[in-house]
């Protein structure tokens, strides 16, 4: 029997270059924290990033070091000290974990680059699009901090995106701007924003390249490696950091495609990931695949950062456009079809629905859509029961032994 080892694909290059990247990001930060010569802001990571930097905020993103406290597994011991303070067990782990974190002054952080504590804001910004926890996640730090909360509210289920829902949310952006010209001390400069959104469009553009090799037989990478490598597209969007990283990223990937390096090795089975990764679980469900002969091609999750519709020519709407035509917003025909699209261009055998206890919004196995999609395709589907960083809702021997009976089940 191989060894987990012997299952993996050879490490990525790419891979250095994003350790570089990650930790200048953090120290960037932390050096402007104490030094207090640079505007910082919190962001919700499908908020308006490209309106900060074009402000001249350093940004920060409370959602990648929530994922970060998953992924080490800090995440579970945390989440009792946010429901201490009343926040319900329900809720977002991102959040409870975060606030947790901050309050027991442990950061994963400390390990990783040496600092220990985040950096201090002088605003948050968030956007509802993702969900309504964002806004009270962002709230309680803005309470405690006791600096400003702004935020831009958006549509939810939406079919056909019409002209107003664009209007409205491209005023909500605009409308941002008096109050952070007078938090940054310096007035909007509109060629800085342009630069911001083009830069962020380009690294879209190069995101979604990367992630279209997975089409390829066999794939050069898979969701676990995604799920890694979309750092940049997160913290570095709307920097000249990010596309160069994604130039070197795609590059790799293509020299993979060319010899045939598999993610999986001997790869047999295809499958479509829906929702949230467990984050404490990654690397555990990433080599029960690859022992498995199945290679994860492609998700709803990793898609979520591609905003190609950015324009610098007409940055507000576009802008609009681009974070109101996000997958988590729209409506049950629309999700339906880009799945089955999504399963067809990256020729998957079956789709995995991961239902995340603590985020319903980007669970969506709860309303039929899995039957339905088996009903309309034929394609076999998997629901299993998870979060993205409470990993007491999650299972490890029941989940292994569903992906084993599904994995069979597609066999035969």
């Amino acid at each position: 029997m191989k060894t987990p080892a012997e299952h993996r694909a050879p490490a990525f290059q790419a891979g250095k270059t994003l350790k570089k990247i990650m930790a200048d990001h953090f120290l960037e930060l932390d050096a402007a924290a104490k030094s207090r010569e640079r505007k910082i802001a919190w962001c919700s990571s499908v908020g308006p990033v490209e309106l900060l930097r074009g402000m001249g905020f350093l940004v920060y993103f409370p959602e990648n070091h929530a994922a970060m406290l998953g992924a080490t597994r800090m995440a579970t011991e945390l989440i009792p000290t946010a429901n201490a303070l009343g926040f319900s067990p329900e809720i977002c782990s991102y959040l409870t974990s975060d606030i947790g974190s901050y309050l027991r002054q442990k950061t994963p952080l400390s390990k990783a680059y040496g600092i220990n504590a985040l950096p201090k804001p002088d605003v948050l910004v968030f956007n509802t699009n993702q969900c309504r926890d964002v806004q009270d996640w962002f709230a309680w730090y803005a309470r405690e901090f006791q600096v400003p909360l702004l935020g831009i509210f958006s549509h939810r289920d939406l079919g056909k995106i019409k002209d107003y829902h664009l209007q409205d949310i491209a005023k909500q952006i605009q409308d941002l701007v008096p109050d952070l010209e007078r938090i940054a001390g310096r007035p909007f400069d509109l060629e800085r924003f342009q630069e911001a959104v083009r830069l962020s469009k380009t690294t879209s553009a190069l995101w979604r390249a990367c992630l279209e090799t997975a089409a390829e037989r066999p794939s050069p990478w898979s969701f676990f490696d995604h799920s890694i490598h979309m750092g940049p597209a997160v913290v570095a969007r709307g920097t000249q950091v990010a596309v160069e990283y994604y130039e070197q990223l795609l590059a790799e990937l293509r020299e993979r495609v060319r010899t045939r390096t598999a993610a999986v090795p001997d790869e047999q089975h295809r499958l479509y990931w829906d929702g949230m990764p467990i984050w404490g679980k990654l690397r555990a469900l990433s080599e029960l695949f690859a022992s498995l002969k199945t290679c994860v091609t492609a998700s709803t999750y990793c898609n979520s950062w591609i905003y190609e519709q950015l324009d610098p020519e007409v940055p507000f709407k576009s802008m609009a456009r681009a974070y109101t035509e996000l997958f988590i917003v729209r409506n049950e025909q629309f999700k339906e079809q880009y799945i089955r699209e999504h399963v067809r261009a990256y020729h998957c055998d079956g789709i995995l629905f991961h239902d995340s206890k603590t985020c319903p919004n980007n669970s969506n196995a709860r309303y039929g859509l899995p039957q339905r999609l088996q009903s309309v395709s034929g394609i076999a589907t998997l629901a299993i029961n998870g979060d993205l960083n409470d990993l007491r809702c999650y299972s490890e021997e029941q989940t292994k032994t569903q992906i084993e009976a599904f994995i069979e089940q597609l066999e035969e």
